[in-house]
């Protein structure tokens, strides 16, 4: 035999009845701290600097190996007029 109930409620009604705590006005107070916080870090940041602390290694790589890859690109353009 098998029974299925249906229980039609809100999330609201459904935590009451199990007796679980309302945290919602506690995420907003941690929400609206959370977001001063990134506000003012990132106002008193310029962009390159927060590119430079973001990705330290990752742009410094690339930028060196572009550079490397153009060097190459040169050096082979000049080996060519050369011949």
């Amino acid at each position: 035999m098998k029974i299925t109930v249906d229980i039609d409620c809100t999330p609201d009604e459904a935590r009451t009845f199990f007796g679980l705590p309302d945290v919602k006005p506690m995420q907003e107070a941690m929400m609206s701290q959370i977001q001063e916080r990134m506000t003012a870090s990132l106002s008193a940041m310029e962009p390159e600097t927060m590119l430079k602390t973001w990705l330290p290694a990752g742009v410094q790589g690339m930028e060196q190996l572009q550079k490397m890859f153009w060097a190459q690109f040169a050096g082979a353009g000049r080996r060519e007029n050369k011949e």
